[in-house]
């Protein structure tokens, strides 16, 4: 069973040479009754993070899930050790493009261990909410854990907010009067959407174990703890929402710009030909009296040349007004 504390948490950030691998856990060693320990590593090597794991207990398995930057999110429960991986996500405005990092969450009785790979720390902004709040530390490692996931979901909604107005200035382009293809534009964010949902969705059912009562994997969760995770449950919920939204939206203005591209080619064809048919009249007229025949109307008739030009132009000046009407020109 949890209980609840009303102590303090003590935060480590370093890397991992022997001195300071053994700092660390002096301090943990050290710790009183209702404190707990939070140690925040930055892109380790597997050799660096095994001599603290053997000492915290981390299964072998947990330790090659937190080195391996490609883990797709999920929760795993070693002893009493619960492992969580996750993406941080972030959106780069100047590439259109969404970037993905790595973050493993151990939470143990009496410490927490977060490993992070790339640029994006959730951890920092999860230590100054909760400085910021330290009611919160009554509830242990787990309000570190609740911490960083609200940190992480949160960036997923301003991400969302982002892909959404980036998607929405695509729309602009794809139905404006300009005559540009924008299909490379539209697969490139759809691809980044892609990317997207692939960190959001498998978080879903991670959140929705945490809130799973004792007989579901709920063990050692304090009831008043729980609120706290739906309400992050539910901000992942509606940004899963809102991503699948963007997929599917994506997907119908790709088809739009495909059909306005059918459509264009259509108009181009219509012109070719409104102008092959107007250019085909000279031709004929051109092409009879071209003929080397030696009897044939008007050869001796001093305005015959002056017909013919007229009868050329005439026949094309109708065909242009004609379609022009109809709009091929």
């Amino acid at each position: 069973m949890y209980e609840e504390r009303t102590g303090r948490s003590e935060t480590v950030e370093c890397g991992l040479e022997e001195e300071t691998c053994r700092l660390v856990l002096k301090r943990l060693r050290e710790l009183a009754d209702g404190e707990f320990g939070w140690v925040r590593l930055v892109d380790p090597a597997e050799s660096e993070l095994v001599r603290l794991a053997e000492e915290l207990g981390l299964h072998p398995l947990a330790v090659e899930d937190a080195v391996q930057a490609r883990q797709r999110p999920k929760r795993e429960r070693f002893g009493d050790v619960l492992a969580v991986a996750l993406k941080t996500l972030w959106y780069l405005d100047a590439d259109a493009a969404v970037e993905t990092g790595q973050l493993m969450v151990f939470v143990g009785p009496r410490y927490v261990l977060t490993v992070r790979h790339g640029p994006v720390d959730p951890a920092a902004e999860a230590a100054r909410r909760l400085a910021a709040d330290p009611g919160m530390l009554r509830f242990g490692p787990l309000s570190v854990l609740h911490a960083v996931l609200d940190v992480v979901v949160d960036a997923y909604g301003d991400a969302a907010d982002k892909v959404r107005a980036a998607l929405t200035g695509l729309e602009d382009c794809v139905f404006s009067t300009s005559r540009v293809d924008h299909t490379e534009a539209i697969y490139s964010l759809k691809r980044e959407v892609r990317e997207f949902r692939d960190a959001v969705a498998p978080l879903v059912p991670v959140l929705q174990g945490l809130l799973a009562g004792p007989g579901e994997g709920g063990q050692g969760h304090p009831p008043k703890m729980l609120p706290y995770f739906r309400d992050v449950a539910d901000h992942l919920g509606r940004t899963d929402t809102e991503v699948r939204s963007l997929d599917e939206l994506l997907t119908s203005v790709l088809d739009a710009q495909q059909a306005r591209v059918g459509t264009w080619q259509n108009d181009d064809m219509r012109r070719i030909s409104a102008w092959a048919a107007i250019f085909a009249i000279p031709t004929m007229v051109a092409g009879v009296y071209g003929m080397n025949f030696q009897h044939m109307p008007e050869l001796g008739w001093s305005y015959g040349y002056p017909l013919a030009l007229g009868l050329m132009a005439l026949g094309s000046g109708l065909l242009y007004r004609a379609f022009r009407r109809n709009g091929w020109l």
